[in-house]
């Protein structure tokens, strides 16, 4: 059996202006602090002697590939994206950078905006534009009902309020 995995297609290249400065922030950190602190740990555990059993040094060197793995990955990320910034002809349908409130079949209420896949984090209530329930939303208007297949079943929402920060 190979190890061959295909290659994870990227998402849309689409951005908020909030979210690209998030990864312009972790890049500075990444090469501007971090690096340096790992470069000078390893240039200290080289100093010690014996390499092949020194743990600090193992540990330091994997820490920097991952780190440069990383900054590769944010630089060339950061090059493709496009920056939405602009509020759409319509603001009165959901589109990318939208608060969506919806409302379920329960009564129960939730908030999500729209924003791109390297923006995605639930606990903000951020939902990825490649998702199913930002797939339905997109294009709809309020009090539209939206129909989203889920693991458990069909789920019905209703859009009670859309906003555009």
């Amino acid at each position: 059996m190979s190890r061959y995995r295909p290659p994870r297609t990227a998402g849309t290249a689409l951005i908020t202006p909030q979210g690209e400065a998030r990864l312009r922030a972790e890049l500075h950190e990444l090469w501007h602090v971090r690096r340096p602190q790992i470069t000078q740990s390893v240039s200290e555990a080289a100093a010690q002697g014996d390499r092949s059993e020194n743990a600090e040094y193992t540990y330091g060197k994997k820490m920097l590939r991952e780190i440069d793995s990383r900054v590769r990955f944010l630089t060339k990320r950061l090059e493709s994206l496009k920056v939405v910034d602009a509020k759409p002809s319509d603001p009165d349908k959901v589109y990318f950078g939208a608060w969506v409130t919806l409302e379920d079949d329960g009564g129960n209420e939730s908030r999500y905006r729209i924003v791109g896949p390297d923006e995605l984090d639930l606990k903000l209530n951020l939902i990825s534009i490649d998702s199913p329930l930002a797939r339905a939303l997109i294009g709809k208007s309020l009090d539209a009902e939206v129909c989203v297949q889920t693991p458990t079943g069909e789920k019905n929402w209703y859009i009670i309020a859309i906003e555009y920060p």
